[in-house]
């Protein structure tokens, strides 16, 4: 069994900066066997991808956050980072974690195995 044990995120003005973290657990796992990537859903919209990385460091970006959103992880501490600037209203959400084991580059939510609680990110002024 993979727990997702997600942390950060809140509120902020347009402009503004978050970090969220995951943290994944469970017997024998290991980010070294899994792309680990961010997913949004906004009231009333589909979840959609943010960004991915895989085993190798490779990334995946959506258009909507290239250039704002920065996806990393720390493989020996089993932890996943999102880093969001230049926060626009638009990217208000609930932010999750997913994991899945082996490689892709696709940000498609249906591939994906586990996934964390949620977390909220609220962009307002």
């Amino acid at each position: 069994q993979v727990e997702l044990v997600q942390s950060g995120g809140g509120s902020v003005e347009p402009g503004g900066s978050l970090r969220l973290s995951c943290a994944p657990s469970g017997l024998n796992f290991s980010l070294s066997y899994y792309t680990m990537a961010w997913f949004r859903q906004a009231p009333g919209k589909v979840r959609e991808g943010v960004a991915l990385i895989d085993d190798l460091d490779r990334v995946t970006y959506a258009r909507p956050v290239k250039g704002r959103f920065t996806i990393s992880q720390e493989i020996a501490k089993n932890a996943i980072y999102l880093d969001s600037t230049s926060l626009k209203a638009e990217d208000t959400a609930t932010y999750y974690c997913a994991a899945y084991l082996g490689r892709t580059l696709v940000l498609q939510p249906s591939k994906f195995n586990y996934w964390g609680q949620g977390t909220q990110i609220t962009v307002s002024s």
